[in-house]
């Protein structure tokens, strides 16, 4: 714990007096609605101690707060110990929403404030009307924490760069003419980019300015007439310069759009509420804001052949340093005093072999035991567990490559089992490649077809709390929209191009954490008298252990699938070993 987390929560309490406000809603985001934020955007972790993703501190002037979901309940159990702070576990049938707890919890007249910048439009409303039904007033502030995190961190400036067309698979020019056009469809004259991702797709343009995601923060607003990009311009070299300019893109200082909103005057413009911050869009003068979903989250979910090729690449590089990984780990772990960070070090050395290798996608999870039923756990100096021969490491791990982004989990037995444990990992096994067999009509989203994931657990009585699948970016961000495959209604359709993971688990505290995940594609399937069917086929190049499997649970045709699966995975990793790490990679392959 932070022991000073308690003087900085008394500190916004202070400002919170200073302005009249009895209840202070600290959001994890940015004002790009980012999952992962620039280090001068972690107010929520600043005055909560919690440095989760996903969470949300509500600071009253004596209570305090934090809401996260259930991948994080354990890690903001430990976090918050001793700061005074009450965890809400967000999910659970028995914690109300935060807007129900401050119904609950305030009077009318009270004043509940969040800075507009780094809170959606949808959030915004929702809170706004439900408060109000009790007579409670919802309120837009300046962003308290320039005035009270001393030392916070600055914008990040470092430098953008291109990626070239024969890796992005088509220009600039053409994506922002494909903009153009389905704003035409939707009968709107522009449209305000908002997520760093899409901003960083439709430029071609690439960046380091947050953690994980190759980003530029920026912003863009795109006309039927021009494209403006709103970036720091320090950022941007002469080279980058001439290539946005070759592109038609117009450059102009981050700060700016803000003036841009307030003086548009171009007819109507589009802005996806659920990713637009609030403040920008109050900017705009309301007849003239559109809400719809972004029409680029849609063009860049299908990759294009290039792209594809690109996935491939990286997915070589990445199959060939696990296979690395597997080898050196369990003589290592017999050997004795190798911990958790270990396994992410010597991952990140061999992954650096190859030369496209520009860093992680996502905070490797490495967790042994007990500590894999924490959904997020991430070990650090502190809490970095010896791996024994016995049980299970959960590894969940992402690289970015120039050419393409990884995301990959295995459950790895480093000695002596269990027969809760065997039974519990051929479950989840069984259900990743019940899911990764399916075949499924034109139409389909992910919610459909999430239950083959999960029916072995279910039939156990057991379940998983997180998603099962979402879509991968092309050097881009590892956690992609608008699809996913998730038990709550996702509406957006798979098509064929888009990436999707494959991704079940299970999680017993105190125990045992599970978890296999491959990254696929969606593929055309077959054409027939019922329509067009599509298919999932696997791009993660990695042997599954099959020494846990227990045979009576395990299907005939999940054991062909599997079978299939490592042929697959031999035949393409096998030209890159020889000699002893090509019999491990063999008989890691060998069929069941």
């Amino acid at each position: 714990m932070d022991k000073n987390i308690p003087e900085r929560v008394e500190s916004l309490r202070g400002y919170m007096r200073a302005h009249g406000y009895s209840a202070f809603v600290v959001v994890s985001s940015d004002p790009h609605s980012s999952e992962y934020v620039a280090d001068c955007w972690k107010s929520r972790e600043w005055v909560s101690g919690f440095d989760g993703s996903a969470g949300t501190a509500v600071i009253t002037l004596d209570k305090a707060l934090l809401w996260t979901d259930s991948r994080y309940w354990l890690a903001a159990d430990k976090a918050l110990e001793g700061t005074g702070y009450t965890l809400m576990k967000d999910g659970d049938r028995e914690t109300p929403s935060i807007v129900e707890w401050l119904r609950a919890n305030l009077n009318a007249g009270d004043v509940v404030a969040v800075d507009g910048t780094v809170c959606s439009v949808v959030e915004a409303d929702a809170w706004s009307a439900s408060l109000a039904a009790k007579g409670i007033k919802f309120d837009f502030a300046k962003d308290p924490f320039e005035e009270l995190w001393e030392g916070r961190p600055s914008l990040p400036l470092g430098k953008a760069e291109i990626m070239p067309e024969d890796v992005a698979g088509e220009s600039a020019q053409s994506k922002i003419a494909r903009l153009r056009l389905a704003l035409k469809a939707e009968e709107v004259e522009g449209m305000l980019v908002t997520m760093l991702d899409e901003v960083a797709w439709l430029t071609n343009l690439r960046g380091n300015d947050v953690e994980y995601n190759p980003v530029v923060v920026s912003y863009m607003l795109v006309t039927l007439d021009d494209a403006v990009l709103y970036v720091d311009e320090r950022k941007l070299t002469d080279e980058v310069r001439g290539c946005l300019d070759a592109q038609g893109i117009t450059v102009a200082g981050y700060g700016d759009v803000w003036q841009a909103l307030k003086e548009y005057g171009k007819g109507t413009v589009l802005m996806q509420p659920s990713r637009c911050n609030a403040a920008a869009a109050k900017s705009v003068a309301k007849e003239k804001v559109v809400f719809r979903d972004s029409p680029v989250a849609k063009m860049k979910a299908v990759k294009n052949e290039v792209e594809i090729e690109g996935f491939e690449r990286a997915m070589l590089a990445e199959g060939v340093a696990m296979v690395n990984l597997l080898h050196w780990l369990k003589p290592a772990v017999e050997a004795g005093g190798v911990r958790e960070l270990d396994v992410d070090s010597k991952l990140t050395e061999f992954r650096s072999d190859d030369h496209l290798f520009r860093g992680l996608s996502f905070a490797t999870i490495a967790a042994y035991g007990e500590n894999a039923a924490i959904v997020h756990y991430e070990p650090n100096e502190k809490e970095n567990a010896l791996l024994k021969p016995e049980g299970f490491l959960l590894l969940d791990c992402g690289g970015q490559y120039s050419c393409g982004t990884t995301d990959i989990t295995r459950t790895i037995p480093l000695g002596p089992l269990t027969q809760e444990q065997r039974e519990d990992y051929t479950r989840v096994l069984r259900g990743h490649i019940s899911l990764a067999m399916a075949k499924f009509p034109h139409g389909t989203c992910g919610t459909q077809l999430d239950v083959l994931a999960r029916q072995w657990l279910w039939q156990a009585g057991d379940n998983y709390l997180h998603g099962t699948g979402h879509g991968v970016g092309h050097f881009l961000n590892v956690h992609e929209g608008p699809h996913q495959i998730r038990m709550n209604n996702m509406p957006a359709l798979l098509v064929p191009g888009m990436t999707v993971t494959n991704e079940p688990g299970l999680y017993k505290a105190g125990r045992h954490g599970i978890r296999i995940e491959n990254t696929m594609i969606v593929t055309p399937y077959r054409e027939g008298e019922f329509g067009t069917f599509y298919a999932l086929e696997p791009l993660t190049l990695c042997p599954i252990d099959t020494t846990p499997i227990v045979p009576g649970l395990f299907g005939d045709a999940e054991r062909a699938y599997l079978n299939d699966y490592h042929r697959v995975v031999f035949e393409k990793l096998s030209p890159f070993f020889e000699g002893e790490m090509l019999e491990f990679l063999e008989k890691a392959c060998a069929p069941i």
